[in-house]
């Protein structure tokens, strides 16, 4: 190709041709750029956006146009995908195109540029010339959209070179970024849970054993003795004395299970009443004749009920 029409001892040839075989023989998976076959001096490139941007996944092609003087005299570029920060189909604004040839150095080369380009795309247009200043939302919503196909541009031989390009980066591509949280799986339960699970039901079978209420059993049975009313004004659903419970949590529980116990008082019946009170009023009367019968004694009088029984 270059053999036959541009003369290899053109300095801006051979430092072209040997940029071609540096990009062949090293390619990146962030950019790719080669010439066109009829015109070395104009280059097709894409660039993938930055990663941790609003530009992160998208394949922005584009066009780079080279001197007669290169590499002494810097290129032009021009962005060929929407995307938001650049205009398309319009020669940008960069210290590394002929818009800066002040800042131009001739040992850059066109990897130099592309890498260039990729670290301005999250950066302030600050009114540049061909530059937007898209919302975040429109810019990743366009990264997603260049990723399909390339676009339209030029001669079926410009064309050829696009679609070879975007399906070298598509096969460069990194994983699709995760989706969003309103559209991640349901959350499976963790292992902390399963043990919580586990530990409740542990400690239910350890009440069963030693005879006490299980907290669920207890809880159902509350409930089926309830009235519960829909009206939102009502009161608290009163609870029968015989079905009331307290809440007991045991010291140390780190688990914050709240154990259920039901607390019984015994309340005494009539007859225990009346026996209590016949053997009180009985011991009353036999200390009461214990004493009168002392002191009777001890006044002179004993000795006629002594001799009286």
């Amino acid at each position: 190709m270059a053999e036959d029409k541009y003369n290899l001892k053109n300095p801006a040839v051979k430092r072209i041709l040997q940029e071609v075989k540096e990009m062949q023989s090293n390619p990146s998976d962030d950019f790719m750029s080669l010439p066109i076959e009829e015109n070395i001096f104009e280059w097709q490139f894409a660039i993938r956006g930055p990663r941790d941007s609003e530009f992160e996944g998208g394949i922005y092609h584009g066009r780079i146009q080279l001197p007669a003087e290169y590499p002494f005299k810097p290129p032009s570029f021009m962005l060929l995908t929407p995307n938001g920060r650049f205009e398309t189909q319009t020669k940008i604004c960069l210290s590394i195109s002929n818009h800066h040839p002040e800042h131009w150095q001739p040992s850059w080369s066109v990897r130099t540029a592309l890498v260039a380009l990729i670290a301005f795309m999250p950066t302030s247009p600050n009114g540049a010339l061909g530059s937007l200043d898209y919302k975040k939302e429109e810019r990743r919503a366009l990264a997603v959209k260049s990723r399909d196909t390339p676009p339209k541009f030029g001669t079926p031989e410009r064309q050829k070179l696009i679609d070879e390009i975007h399906e070298y980066m598509q096969s460069k591509a990194p994983p699709v970024p995760q989706p969003s949280p309103s559209q991640a799986p349901e959350e499976q339960p963790s292992k902390e849970d399963d043990a919580q699970a586990s530990s409740q039901n542990v400690e239910s079978s350890t009440l069963v054993a030693q005879g006490l209420p299980d907290a669920s059993e207890e809880e159902t049975a509350i409930e089926e003795r309830q009235e519960v009313h829909a009206d939102a004004n009502a009161g608290p659903v009163p609870v029968p004395a015989e079905m009331r419970t307290s809440f007991v949590a045991p010291p140390n529980d780190t688990s914050n299970q709240v154990i259920h116990r039901r607390e019984t008082t015994r309340v005494p019946k009539p007859a225990d009443d009346r026996m209590f009170t016949w053997a009180a009023v009985g011991l009353t009367i036999a200390i009461v004749a214990l004493l009168l019968k002392k002191f009777m004694k001890a006044s002179g009088h004993g000795a006629f009920f002594m001799n009286d029984s």
